[in-house]
C-alpha cells in the first residue's frame, strides 16, 4: 500500500512538473507575442497592419493621430515625380519649409500598410482606376501617378488628355490611372475641363450619363464632389443646355440640389456598375482654411507652417450636413447591393492647416498690385502641396485595393 501510495504521489509530481513547464512555455509565448506586436515607439508592430481577409473592417483607418516622420516620408521626392502638377508644387514655387512632407498619419487600432507601388500596380494589372470629380480630386489623382511614377521606367509609361478626361497608363501592366474632370458630378456649366470658372453656376440634376458614359467600364471609381457646391443657392436646370429657350431654370436651396444629385449618381450606380468585379469609393469633403480665427490665427493658411493641435478641431467652412446627405446616401446603396466605401478624410485634413500651397504655385492668372502688396488675400488655401496630405488619403485606397 505504502508503495502504491509512493507512485502516485510520484506520478503526481511529474504531472506537476509537466504542468509547471507548460504553463511556463505559455507565458513565454504570450509575452514573446506582446513584445512582437510592439515597435520601439510602443506601436502596433506590422504585423498588426490592417491587411487580413476582414482586419480592414475591425480597424478605423481614419481614427488616429498625424507623427512627424523625416526618416521614411515623404514617399516620393516633388522634384523626381516626371507628372507633377506645377498646382501643387510648393517646393518649386518657392515655399522653404518643407515639414509638411514629414508628417505620417497613425491610426489608433492599427498601423496603415506600407505603400507598394509593385503591389498596387499588380492589382491594377489589366485594369482602369478613375478618379472622378474637381480639382482636389485631380490632386490625389496627381499624388496617385507620383506614388508610382518612380516603379516604371520612362519608356513603359505615358500620359494622355482627352478633352475632360486624362489618363495615366503603365504599358507593361496595362494599368491605367485616370481622372476626369465633372466637379458636380452631374452635367453642369463647369463641366469644360479649361474654361468652367463662371459667376453663375447651373446644374442639371437629373443628367448624369454624358460624364458617365466615360467611366462605366472602369475597375476601381474614385469619387468625389463638394468644393463646387459652396453656395447659398444652385440654378438648377430642368430641359438641356443645348436647348436654352425650352429650358426651365428656377433657384433651389443647395443642400437639397446636392441631394438630388447625389440621388441621381446613386441611381446611376445601382444600374450600371458591375457588383462582382468594380470597387467604390467615395472621399468626403477636403477642407480648406481660408479663416484663420477658426484656430486663432492670421487671415488664413498663409505663413501657416504647424498643424493645428486642439484634438476634435473642426473649421467653420466644413459643412456636416453635405456630409450626412452622402453617408444616407451610400446607406441606402448598401442596402440595394451596392457597396461604396466611405474615405472619410475630413477630419484628419482638418489639423493640417500648413499642408496648402497658399502662395507657393504658379499663378495661371497676373497678379494684381493690390495681391502683390498683400499675399493673404490670394493664398490658395483649398488645395494641397504634395508630397502631402493627398498621399495618406492614396494611402487608404491603397490599403482597402491591395489589402482588403
Amino acid at each position: 500500500m505504502a508503495k502504491k501510495t509512493q507512485m502516485v504521489v510520484g506520478t503526481w509530481g511529474i504531472r506537476s512538473s509537466v504542468h509547471s513547464l507548460i504553463g511556463l512555455l505559455l507565458t513565454l509565448l504570450i509575452i514573446t507575442a506582446v513584445y512582437l506586436t510592439q515597435d520601439s515607439t510602443g506601436r502596433p508592430s506590422e504585423d498588426r497592419t490592417c491587411s487580413g481577409d476582414d482586419s480592414l473592417s475591425h480597424c478605423n483607418l481614419f481614427s488616429g493621430k498625424w507623427v512627424f516622420d523625416n526618416q521614411t516620408y515623404p514617399l516620393y521626392k516633388e522634384n523626381q515625380c516626371t507628372f507633377m502638377s506645377d498646382q501643387l508644387a510648393c517646393g518649386k514655387f518657392g515655399r522653404k519649409d518643407l515639414s509638411y512632407q514629414n508628417w505620417r498619419w497613425q491610426p489608433h487600432q492599427c498601423n496603415l500598410p506600407r505603400f507598394n507601388a509593385t503591389a498596387l500596380l499588380e492589382r491594377l494589372r489589366n485594369k482602369r482606376l478613375v478618379f472622378v470629380g474637381d480639382s482636389l480630386n485631380r490632386g490625389q489623382w496627381v499624388s496617385m501617378v507620383c506614388l508610382v511614377d518612380s516603379s516604371i521606367p520612362p519608356t513603359l509609361k505615358s500620359m494622355n488628355g482627352n478633352g475632360s478626361l486624362v489618363s495615366f497608363k503603365a504599358i507593361e501592366y496595362n494599368a491605367s490611372i485616370e481622372f476626369y474632370w465633372a466637379p458636380l458630378l452631374v452635367e453642369s456649366n463647369s463641366d469644360h475641363p479649361v474654361n468652367h470658372r463662371l459667376p453663375d453656376r447651373i446644374v442639371r440634376v437629373k443628367a448624369i450619363e454624358k460624364h458617365a458614359r466615360h467611366w462605366t467600364d472602369a475597375d476601381i471609381l474614385v469619387f468625389d464632389s463638394y468644393l463646387w457646391w459652396r453656395r447659398p443657392q444652385m440654378n438648377v436646370l430642368w430641359g438641356s443646355f443645348e436647348s436654352p429657350h425650352d429650358a426651365i431654370y428656377k433657384k433651389v436651396e443647395m443642400l437639397r440640389v446636392y441631394e438630388m444629385a447625389m440621388r441621381t449618381w446613386s441611381d446611376w450606380l445601382e444600374v450600371h456598375v458591375n457588383r462582382t468585379k468594380t470597387q467604390l469609393f467615395f472621399v468626403s469633403m477636403s477642407p480648406t482654411h481660408e479663416r484663420g480665427k477658426d484656430w486663432g490665427g492670421g487671415e488664413n493658411c498663409y505663413t501657416e507652417t504647424e498643424l493645428v493641435s486642439r484634438e476634435g478641431y473642426w473649421g467653420s467652412d466644413s459643412d456636416p450636413k453635405m456630409m450626412r446627405v452622402v453617408e444616407t446616401v451610400l446607406d441606402e446603396l448598401k442596402t440595394r447591393g451596392v457597396n461604396v466605401q466611405m474615405l472619410n478624410i475630413t477630419q484628419l485634413s482638418e489639423y493640417r492647416k500648413e499642408g496648402h500651397p497658399s502662395i507657393y504655385r504658379k499663378q495661371w492668372e497676373r497678379l494684381t498690385e493690390d495681391q502683390i502688396s498683400d499675399p493673404s488675400n490670394y493664398a490658395d488655401c483649398i488645395h494641397w502641396c504634395l508630397p502631402g496630405v493627398p498621399d495618406v488619403w492614396n494611402e487608404f485606397l491603397y490599403a482597402y485595393i491591395v489589402h482588403q
